[in-house]
């Protein structure tokens, strides 16, 4: 059934110049038919992809977006509909503009060292960093900032500009403060983790980077959520899953490392005729909202993985809806 169309409106004696239509923009569907768009042809559904570690290396300073937007059907660059992912490679003594009208810009330091530089304007001070391996840090609205490497570097860069390109807007104000979270920091909230004895019972092994400015989301940003996870040799995860989009960052492991991704679980709670994903170090890959995934280790060696999502903005809604296929809470 197509839908119904309102005629055109008439034109009111009297009226300077022509009247706005109100009416034949107006659509009218079938329940049916419209209630779920999300499908081939229509609103495109998100798709698995990956990218392998020979896109940032080798070549010149570059911005390498990893965008997915004519899959999509949406404005680019997008690496889903909400967030665009990047490989920003540098070579030593060089910089680039990090260019994004966005609220949330994440990096992360893949590889080498170098400095951030943002100048002062209408949305906050002036800001400087030095960032080295290892190193993540979140930036709120602001100037474009400029990253300088002092050695050949690569790092991980996330925004939520389609969001925007998407709702119309322009960044207004700064929704938290500009934070860092040193490698060794990190390091030390992980040892601490793993350290823990009833941490051995935990679906995933993760530390969240969360924002003091942000106590009722625990997370990084107002939109975006940060962990950064590791599988032990010989593990083999139990699957859970979210609506927000996962933008996985590999950032170490051997081969024999892999994520198994599918819609739906069996009854014994493994994942039915799954997708697996191999793992390199320094590659990426994406985990649809709403699909079950499990990470698992066969390597001989511990692995490492940065999963970047929407959930700050999921989680505001109240719409992230995370599950395990073992238990509540995280918990097998």
């Amino acid at each position: 059934m197509e839908p119904t169309q309102a005629p055109s409106p008439t034109v009111s004696a009297g009226s300077s110049g022509p009247p706005h239509d109100w009416l034949s923009a107006g659509l009218y569907y079938d329940y049916r038919q419209a209630a779920n768009p999300v499908r081939p042809g229509l609103t495109e559904p998100i798709r698995y992809h990956q990218w392998g570690a020979e896109l940032h290396g080798q070549g010149p300073t570059a911005v390498l977006p990893l965008d997915l937007s004519g899959a999509l059907g949406c404005e680019g660059p997008a690496t889903s509909p909400g967030l665009a992912a990047h490989f920003l490679r540098l070579l030593a003594g060089e910089g680039l503009k990090a260019a994004a009208a966005a609220t949330s810009s994440l990096f992360y330091v893949l590889r080498g060292a170098g400095t951030l530089e943002r100048p002062a304007d209408a949305l906050g001070a002036p800001l400087n960093l030095s960032w080295a391996r290892g190193d993540l840090f979140v930036l709120p609205a602001g100037a474009d900032p400029l990253l300088h490497a002092t050695e050949e570097s690569v790092l991980y860069w996330v925004h939520d500009a389609p969001l925007l390109r998407y709702l119309g807007v322009l960044p207004a104000s700064p929704r938290f403060t500009a934070v860092h979270y040193p490698a060794a920091r990190q390091e030390e909230a992980l040892r601490q983790l793993l350290a823990d004895p009833s941490a051995a019972r935990s679906n995933r092994l993760s530390i969240l980077l969360a924002h003091a400015d942000l106590p009722a989301t625990r997370t990084v940003s107002h939109t975006l959520w940060a962990m950064l996870g590791v599988v032990p040799d010989s593990a083999v995860q139990p699957p859970h899953r979210h609506q927000s989009v996962a933008l996985d960052l590999i950032i170490d492991c051997d081969p024999g490392c892999y994520s198994l991704v599918g819609s739906e679980l069996g009854a014994d709670g493994t994942i039915l005729n799954p997708t697996r994903i191999e793992w390199e170090p320094g590659g990426a890959f994406i985990t649809p909202p709403g699909h079950w995934h499990s990470h698992g280790n066969e390597s001989g060696r511990m692995a490492r993985l940065l999963p970047i999502q929407d959930a700050g903005l999921h989680t505001h809604l109240r719409s992230l809806d995370i599950r395990f296929a073992s238990g509540l809470g995280g918990e097998s």
